[in-house]
């Protein structure tokens, strides 16, 4: 009976038909119109014997070949499934959440009542299948008090040096204010991502001046970039006049080569003021004093540059050594 299922209406009243006319050829009339008043749905009568031995006669792949079409169609559709749920997560819940993320964030944690809504337990530390946390988020955004309360609760202000980091991120998008927080916890100024560099050649590529300048402060170093590149050489292949000064202020090497063994005067555009500013401080030896400054703070180390104002020094000494 499931075989007779199986059959459309059509093959039923084909395979009667043909059974009326192999096995009754000899019939009269009278004997067709009996056939004809047949019900041919009722089990166990002449047409469901036809069916059935029409059924078994033919082969076993051919019996099973729509069982095997019909698992197939549910496995693909299944998958198609799948694969569609896993795009719409990856584009409308990662990718779109990043700026949800820290709007969302700031909204709630950012302003003085949001101090008490982030509970010990969140996950600060999460990350999505980017790579990005919600302090990368925050610091994307230039949210500062955001960015204060996750570090308070135990955002790592550095993870794997593979993954986004919020200092670079920060320096490229010239939040000088978020930057100087995570410099106060203590970030290292000079991780270096194979892609990106330094935070200080990202923020002379973005030509961020006040980014540059927070991060010589913390003691950076000047002469670190991406591969053989400089910060110097990124300074000059923008043409921006106030970072070059600000580095060559802090002791950038002029005459430091990158890959191509070209120096920061030549990759600068040809006649423009950054290549006359380069050419000049080539042709003129750096102060005592500069020198000096370079001198005592390589000395002094750069985790220790705070410290420089509990020395015993006089006040305008301590800010000469700090660049103020």
């Amino acid at each position: 009976m499931d075989s007779i299922n199986i059959l459309s209406w059509r093959h039923r009243h084909q395979l009667t038909f043909s059974f009326l006319r192999t096995s009754c050829s000899g019939a009269s009339r009278t004997g067709a119109k009996h056939f004809q008043d047949l019900d041919l749905t009722r089990p166990g009568g002449p047409a469901c014997a036809a069916m059935s031995v029409v059924e078994e006669n033919r082969p076993f792949a051919q019996q099973l070949s729509n069982v095997y079409f019909t698992i197939l169609s549910l496995f693909c559709f299944k998958l198609f499934v799948k694969i569609s749920l896993a795009i719409l997560s990856h584009f409308y819940i990662v990718k779109g959440n990043r700026k949800e993320a820290a709007r969302i964030a700031a909204e709630f944690y950012g302003v003085t009542q949001g101090q008490g809504m982030c509970p010990a337990s969140a996950l600060v530390n999460a990350i999505t299948i980017d790579g990005v946390t919600p302090l990368f988020n925050a610091c994307s955004q230039g949210s500062t008090s955001c960015t204060e309360l996750l570090l308070e609760y135990g955002a790592k202000p550095q993870l794997e040096s593979c993954l986004p980091s919020p200092t670079h991120e920060a320096a490229s998008k010239g939040h000088h204010e978020c930057l100087e927080i995570l410099i106060s916890w203590g970030v290292d100024v000079d991780q270096d991502i194979p892609h990106l560099g330094t935070p200080l050649y990202v923020a002379c590529m973005s030509q961020q001046f006040h980014c540059v300048r927070k991060l010589l402060y913390a003691g950076a170093d000047v002469q670190k970039g991406k591969y053989w590149d400089t910060p110097l050489h990124a300074a000059a292949q923008q043409s921006c006049t106030e970072i070059v000064n600000l580095l060559l202020e802090f002791g950038a090497d002029i005459n430091a080569k990158n890959t191509d063994l070209l120096r920061p005067v030549d990759v600068a555009t040809s006649n423009s003021l950054v290549e006359r500013l380069l050419l000049q401080h080539e042709a003129t030896p750096s102060s005592l004093c500069q020198l000096c400054r370079l001198c005592i703070r390589n000395y002094i180390g750069r985790p220790r540059l705070h410290l420089i104002p509990q020395l015993q020094l006089p006040t305008l000494l301590q800010n000469f050594l700090q660049y103020r």
